[in-house]
């Protein structure tokens, strides 16, 4: 059985986490056990904005997803800490993710990481494809104070 690592922040899921978790999957075969990484609170604070969903919760959210097998939050310190754990056959990188896969490959060799890189090709398009975009159409919209009622 191949084990296939994803990664990424998962915040706000949409069909296009669902779309990258299935093909990522995919690439380790019929019998492949898929295992994703999510990124720390601290992490995408840095790295992108401030997240909506704590780590916990997202991680327990995609924990729930049919494709993955396992979850972990990542390292705060050193993304390729949690890779040497696991010892994937595979990492599978997002479409959309900014990753230099053969930066990625030399840095994996360097800690004698033997693991097969490979991108998602397959990009889920839609209106709502990011979390970015989910979060600028909820900032956008005008909400009556009926929909504020219940919350």
């Amino acid at each position: 059985m191949k084990i296939v690592m994803a990664t990424g922040t998962f915040d706000l899921i949409h069909p296009g986490h669902g779309l990258y978790l299935q093909e990522a999957k995919k690439l380790g075969g019929k019998n492949a056990k898929l295992v994703v990484v999510l990124a720390r609170d601290s992490t995408v604070r840095s790295r992108k904005r401030i997240p909506v969903i704590s780590e916990d919760q997202r991680k327990e959210v995609v924990e729930m997803l049919k494709p993955v097998n396992e979850a972990y939050l990542g390292s705060e310190t050193d993304m390729f800490a949690i890779v040497k754990q696991i010892k994937p056959d595979i990492i599978a990188i997002g479409p959309d993710q900014k990753f230099d896969l053969d930066d990625l490959k030399k840095e994996l060799e360097k800690r004698d990481i033997k693991s097969e890189v490979i991108r998602v090709p397959q990009y889920k398009k839609s209106p709502l494809d990011s979390s970015c975009k989910i979060i600028k159409k909820i900032k956008n919209t005008k909400f009556s104070d009926k929909c504020f009622k219940d919350c």
